[in-house]
């Protein structure tokens, strides 16, 4: 099926002029949309939503409906500019926020916020902080959303106790050859139980509070407005679901306050860098704005160790049954990015203290 019966079904003024990739995710075929209109050049994002990612396309539309017709009402109320501070999906003829084409490929269309911009990458501190406020206000603002309500659009995607569940599974089955050469780092693995179980067993306590949280926070899921400099809009919403605040915090900290990329084989450059970690923390908890409880600020540190040690954790098990998920460029390359997260899992726990020392101050 062509792009171009796909977007016919969705009631889109002007002429189509240009249609041309968009953007570098991972997940979902992404594509841009420049119209002609008697108002000028209009823009549009469509994108094919990965159902062997996100089993239940529906589900997840429902969920970003939900969230952005909740923003909305928050940003009119605070006296923001809604087209602008969250995303817009369009409808189709038939009514629903996507379509299905011949493969049963679910397909939406979202108004591109013209005027933005994203980062790939923390350049410095200021960056961090700013990322840490938006994520923090993003928590505040759906602070009031029955999360009950949202569906799990990846079942159990950071239940690192499930996760570590599921990898004693695999290693009665996987590849010999790589479970023997991988004796250190599944050791690592197992040796950090307590790591896998401590979120899960906080909430069951009655400790924790289910919150809707976003589950991917990096600084390119922010758009920032190219005249002041400032994030205003939090993107990639289909992750979206319940979880916890330190999820999110620890899931920015682990990608954004290491001095190294994701898959560094030279490991004397892998270093967790204290001052991101207070930098993003501390934008964080100013974003929050009160909405989080004093044990789940005091937990914040926790989730950054946690989510580190689970991404290791899905580095190695990947890697074990033969690289099905992550995409590689050659062959050792997710037994490299495990042996980056095990490296800032260490530097973490040298370093805790020094966490601890930020979190006095922040509090």
């Amino acid at each position: 099926m062509m792009y171009e019966e796909i977007i016919d079904r969705f009631e889109i003024p002007g002429k189509l002029k240009e249609v041309k990739p968009f953007g570098n995710g991972h997940v979902n075929d992404t594509l841009l949309l420049v119209y002609d209109t008697e108002a000028g050049e209009a823009k549009y994002v469509l994108q094919k939503i990965n159902k062997y990612v996100f089993h239940h396309p529906d589900e997840l539309m429902e969920n970003f409906l939900g969230i952005t017709a909740h923003l909305r009402k928050k940003i009119v109320a605070a006296g923001g500019d809604p087209e602008r501070e969250t995303l817009t999906c369009l409808f189709a003829k038939d009514g629903k926020p996507y379509t299905l084409d011949d493969k049963e490929d679910y397909w939406r269309i979202t108004k591109f916020i013209d005027g933005t911009f994203s980062r790939e990458i923390v350049e410095k501190p200021e960056d961090f902080a700013m990322t840490g406020k938006a994520f923090g206000h993003f928590q505040s603002q759906l602070s009031d959303y029955p999360a009950e309500t949202l569906y799990y659009t990846i079942p159990d995607f950071h239940n690192t106790r499930a996760r570590y569940q599921n990898f004693l599974k695999v290693l009665e089955n996987c590849i010999p050859e790589r479970k023997a050469q991988c004796k250190e780092e599944i050791s690592f693995i197992l040796g950090r139980k307590e790591l896998a179980y401590y979120s899960m067993d906080s909430y069951e306590r009655g400790e924790l509070p289910i919150r809707v949280t976003h589950n991917d926070t990096k600084i390119n899921n922010l758009l920032i407005d190219e005249k002041t400099g400032q994030a205003i809009c939090v993107i990639d919403l289909d992750t979206v679901m319940p979880g916890f605040a330190m999820t999110d915090l620890g899931d920015a900290i682990r990608s954004g306050a290491c001095t190294a990329v994701e898959d560094e084989q030279d490991l004397s450059k892998v270093h967790f860098d204290i001052g991101l970690f207070e930098a993003f923390t501390g934008g964080f908890i100013e974003g929050c704005a009160g909405t989080l409880t004093p044990h789940e600020i005091e937990l914040l540190p926790m989730g950054a160790l946690i989510l580190t040690y689970e991404q290791a954790l899905r580095f190695l098990q990947d890697y074990l049954i033969g690289d099905p998920y992550f995409k590689i460029a050659y062959p050792e390359h997710n037994l490299i990015r495990t042996h980056t997260q095990i490296r800032m899992v260490e530097e973490m726990e040298q370093q805790w203290d020094k966490m601890q020392a930020v979190m006095k101050r922040l509090r």
